[in-house]
């Protein structure tokens, strides 16, 4: 083979068969089994001994309605190469959500490890291969726009990172050993924003479903559900539904709705993956139907394994208020244990850039680092002109780069207009909409996003608006933080069991944690515009005192 190969044939025995005088036979391929049915069907594999496999195909019930076959292959194709593109079409795929696969995960995760020219397999060649499907007419989106899609960034099959594989398997393995033990079972996942944590829940889900219909496997015909108490994460993990067999909507809820249906039934489900359990509530909130003390504390009740995801730096409402004691104090009632993830997947930012943000999100005010990673851009601005322009740049020349503000601004729920900085910034707050993700909106570019639009998503860059509530204290030179100013009136809902002392302390935590879950939204870039003058002030004096 002296360059890419894309054959199209039927998928039947008489097509294989002539596959032996083919040069595909007997080299590492990638193929596509698909059918153009209403609801189009496909099946993505890798092989070196293509006849063997595709005959196993044949004779497998499950493939009865694919009828198409796309063989890929290259003279430079080696087994990580082909394994590699296989990943890449299944994600893809995924994200363009137009098949519902028939690939199921392996028991074990894949995890990223680097081959010899991976890049030009990774990149240049994959992009021949899309483009080839594109002309085809397989695909129709272009590879920008899916990688800019929350379905693509959170897909099941992402390749993870050695601690993300090892944490998986010690899950996994914690299930099978527990899940029939008497008793109630926890396990959190702890680790702050951007490293990794809904990758990783999304690929054990998957795991999880696909091995409750595994009849060898331990975890076979078991109730399992992933829940998450954030809207927009809960459209990204239905879309994600949408293309794999085992991963069903109805396994796919809210907290409250979870634990009321599980009340209804009198049932108890086996496996209960948590996303973002840092938002869930710790008091009775009636308004949301929820009516004990502690949606975690329910949660358990009703599971037989409860897995959570928590990060108490993202605690965003006092009625959800959470911090590691808390946590504890519950988790200890149950066989408990803590796992770990340290290293941040989201970010290409530099270490000394990662240390300025998490000592600003603790009120303390550093230079700004050394601009020595091309990867990451970190910028002070000082007008919102120029502020607004250079993110709007940003969209137009890699997308999914948008502007978003501490919640210093009115903004209700009744479909009316509210702007945010109206003597500065003068935009809209963001429009919410049950069809499609705000970041993802190519409109969302002419509008200021809310700390509950992006929470737990990915951007390119992410531009972040302090608004009046942030302030700074030249007496002790760090932030100042003014909770009188705050306009998101649900999060300092109060509650009766804090003192005074303790809402005020919870109510600072809240802007700050707002301000951490902003600030790491974004890949490639962090910009920073504060309203605030004195601290606008102070940020750029810290920004033209860089050190030497």
């Amino acid at each position: 083979m002296s360059e890419l190969l894309f054959e199209k044939r039927d998928f039947n025995t008489e097509q294989i068969l002539a596959l032996n005088a083919s040069q595909l036979d007997n080299h590492p391929i990638v193929y596509i089994l698909y059918n153009e049915k209403k609801k189009p069907t496909a099946y993505i594999g890798q092989t070196v001994q293509a006849v063997r496999r595709l005959k196993n195909h044949l004779r497998d019930k499950k493939r009865k309605s694919l009828t198409r076959t796309i063989f890929i292959g290259h003279e430079r194709f080696h087994q990580s190469a082909s394994y590699n593109i296989e990943t890449n079409l299944i994600n893809y795929f995924i994200a363009e959500n137009h098949y519902q696969l028939q690939n199921i995960s392996q028991t074990r995760s894949r995890e990223m490890h680097h081959y010899y020219q991976k890049n030009f397999y990774n990149e240049q060649l994959f992009e021949e291969i899309w483009d080839q499907l594109r002309k085809e007419n397989i695909v129709s989106d272009t590879l920008e726009n899916l990688r800019n899609k929350d379905i693509y960034k959170l897909s099941p099959y992402k390749e993870l990172s050695p601690q993300q594989v090892e944490i998986k398997n010690e899950i996994l393995d914690f299930c099978k050993e527990h899940l029939d033990k008497p008793g109630n079972h926890v396990i959190s996942i702890a680790g702050d924003a951007g490293t990794g944590k809904s990758v990783l829940l999304s690929s054990l889900f998957n795991t999880i479903q696909d091995l409750s219909k595994d009849k060898e496997s331990l975890l076979n015909k078991k109730n399992n559900y992933l829940l998450v108490n954030h809207g927009e994460m809960l459209k990204t993990y239905k879309s994600i539904a949408n293309s794999l067999p085992n991963l069903k909507k109805k396994n796919l809820m809210k907290p409250t709705s979870f634990i009321n249906q599980m009340t209804k039934s009198g049932e108890n489900a086996d496996i209960v993956l948590v996303d973002e359990a840092h938002l869930l509530l710790t008091k009775e909130d009636k308004y949301n139907n929820f009516h004990y003390q502690n949606q975690l504390e329910e949660i358990i009740k009703r599971s037989k394994i409860t897995i959570v995801i928590f990060d108490p730096k993202q605690v965003l409402k006092i009625k959800s208020y959470w911090n590691e004691r808390l946590l504890e104090e519950i988790t200890n009632q149950y066989h408990a244990k803590t796992v770990k993830l340290t290293e941040q997947m989201r970010m290409n930012a530099n270490p000394d850039t990662l240390k300025w943000i998490n000592h600003f999100v603790s009120k303390q005010l550093l230079p700004l680092p050394e601009e020595n990673n091309d990867s990451f851009q970190l910028k002070i601005f000082e007008d919102h002109a120029s502020f607004k322009a250079a993110i709007k740049k940003k969209d137009n020349e890699v997308g999914l780069s948008r502007i978003v503000s501490t919640f210093d601004y009115i903004h209700k729920k009744d479909g009316a207009t509210y702007m945010v900085d109206e003597e500065g910034i003068n935009m809209p707050w963001n429009s919410t909409n049950d069809k499609w993700t705000w970041a993802e909106h190519a409109d969302s570019i002419k509008e200021v996003g809310s700390i509950y639009t992006v929470q737990g998503f990915d951007l390119n860059y992410v531009g972040v608006i302090l608004g009046p509530s942030i302030s700074y204290d030249d007496e002790k030179d760090e932030l100042f933080i003014d909770t009188a100013k705050y306009k998101d009136t649900g999060a300092f809902t109060s509650r009766d069991d804090m003192s005074p002392e303790k809402i005020k302390q919870v109510k600072e935590e809240i802007i700050l944690n707002s301000i951490n879950v902003l600030m790491k939204r974004g890949i490639n870039g962090l910009y920073i515009y504060a309203t605030d003058a004195k601290l606008r002030k102070r940020l750029l004096e810290l920004k033209r005192s860089k050190k030497k």
